[in-house]
């Protein structure tokens, strides 16, 4: 491990610091812009992604480097992780950008509270203590909240999150519930010398099980895994696409890097007490997600079970155990992120004043009236269903790679045969689109950089199947 001096520790935060500064000042300037100038307000938040890209670039580290007495900790995967969430956050917004104008929503506070939820995103990929996990937890959680609640109009966005409300306060409660365990029974918060401290006082201590339980419960609330699922269709459901769209997509990588900075760095010693509980959660959420699924006629809750199910095969890699368990669940994230940004984007493309598009019998002849954007959906249908030669099939053989190499071959099969099961409400709509009579005659009306912007996610779907190594590869350069 490489440990920076106190006075590099500006350095190694260089983009969250630059990130908190752009908030501030945008918040400002929003504050005398009128309702017609607000562009400024989305165009200063692109700029800021980009200038915390560049920042994050300038500043990249070869190894592990830790600051702010090691409660900061700066690796590749970190940068690489970052860059990612700059990018999802940036076709998000473009994606959001005419159905906010169109839906009286386009105001400051939303572009602010998504790049404070993407501020929480950073703070917990490089999280070196228990205290700035959760710190990011609730940078990140707070604003989701605000968010779903955005459209002060929606009846049914306010149900919606007030029981995410609700359910987030008590999984977060459960979260810090359970490091406060582990903190009792180690006496630190430092997830490099909690590893140290579980293995002095040993993995089987009865107070270490105890806390793992609760954190695990955090964890897969987080990530939206039976038995802690409830919130999901809802949110996805009640919540305007713009935002079902942002939580689909960036807060999925946070749960992924709030399993590996927990559990495979901070509790990796007690990897055979959480393997057999995320086992459990895992094929749950697969059997949930894929089955109830196939019972839904509204794409937003279709999308929402099958992020569930998605969410089951994250999990298969990370309870694998091993490097390339780790490095299979992180190629699996970022290519469902890609796949649901894409997916969630149709449904803004459909979109229309008054028509939110988000019925399975919207798409129907789609064929008819946009060959190029069914093609589109087909390859993001096809890919999130594991078909190749699409980058889906390739995440799914990773993760199922990574179970078969620790001797888990019943739970390999289970997946597959759930994956089966899957592929039917995938088809559904592959079939609506191509097979059925379009149920109205009005045109596309999205603007130049939806389509093209949408093009290019459903194509890299594509080239990304053609080419996996480019993304294996960088997942396996920055998890050794």
């Amino acid at each position: 491990m490489q440990e920076v001096v106190t006075s590099f520790g500006m350095q190694a935060a260089a983009a969250e610091i630059f990130l908190l500064t752009a908030i501030c000042v945008i918040l400002l300037v929003d504050v005398f812009l009128s309702d017609s100038k607000r562009w400024i307000t989305y165009g200063l938040t692109l700029l800021t992604l980009a200038g915390s890209a560049f920042v994050t670039v300038k500043y990249a580290v070869d190894g592990r480097v830790t600051a702010f007495d090691g409660m900061f900790v700066a690796d590749p995967m970190g940068d690489v992780l970052k860059l990612f969430s700059y990018g999802t956050v940036a076709v998000s917004l473009l994606y959001s950008h005419d159905y906010l104008k169109r839906n009286g929503l386009f105001r400051g506070e939303f572009f602010i509270l998504a790049l404070v939820a993407l501020l929480g995103v950073m703070v917990m990929v490089s999280a070196g203590s228990l205290l700035t996990v959760y710190l990011g937890v609730e940078l990140l959680s707070l604003s989701l909240y605000a968010m779903v609640a955005f459209d002060r109009d929606s009846g049914v966005a306010a149900e919606s999150a007030m029981k995410y409300f609700v359910l987030g306060a008590i999984s977060s409660g459960a979260l810090l519930y359970g490091f406060s365990i582990l903190y009792g029974v180690t006496g630190t918060l430092q997830l490099d010398e909690l590893a140290v401290g579980v293995r002095e006082v040993g993995a089987g201590n009865l107070g270490l099980v105890f806390g793992l339980a609760f954190v695990i419960v955090g964890i897969a609330f987080k990530f939206g895994a039976v038995p802690f699922h409830m919130w999901v269709p809802d949110v996805y459901h009640g919540a305007p696409t713009p935002v079902t769209l942002f939580i689909g997509s960036a807060p999925k990588i946070a749960s992924f890097v709030l399993a590996i900075r927990v559990l495979a760095e901070g509790l990796d010693a007690m990897v055979a007490s959480w393997q057999n509980m995320l086992i459990a959660i895992s094929v749950a959420s697969m059997i949930v997600g894929n089955v109830v699924a196939i019972a839904q006629t509204n794409l937003k809750r279709m999308l929402a079970y099958s992020t569930i199910s998605h969410v089951g095969f994250i999990l298969l890699g990370i309870l694998a155990g091993t490097n390339d368990g780790y490095r299979a669940a992180m190629f699996y994230t970022l290519t469902y992120v890609i796949m649901a940004v894409g997916s969630f984007g149709m449904i803004l493309l459909l979109s229309r004043e008054g028509f939110e598009g988000d019925q399975l019998e919207d798409f129907k002849g789609l064929q008819r009236k946009s060959p190029w954007f069914a093609a589109m959906m087909m390859m993001l249908m096809f890919s999130t269903a594991g078909v190749p030669p699409f980058v889906g099939f390739w995440a799914k053989i990773a993760v199922l790679g990574a179970v078969v190499d620790v001797g888990l071959v019943w739970l390999a099969a289970v997946s597959v045969l759930l994956s089966v099961v899957a592929a039917f409400y995938y088809l559904r709509i592959i079939k609506l689109m191509y097979f059925d009579e379009p149920s109205d005659t009005y045109a596309i009306q999205a603007d130049g950089t939806l389509r093209t912007v949408l093009s290019a996610n459903g194509l890299a779907v594509l080239a990304l199947g053609i080419f996996p190594s480019v993304l294996l590869d960088l997942c396996a350069r920055v998890l050794p």
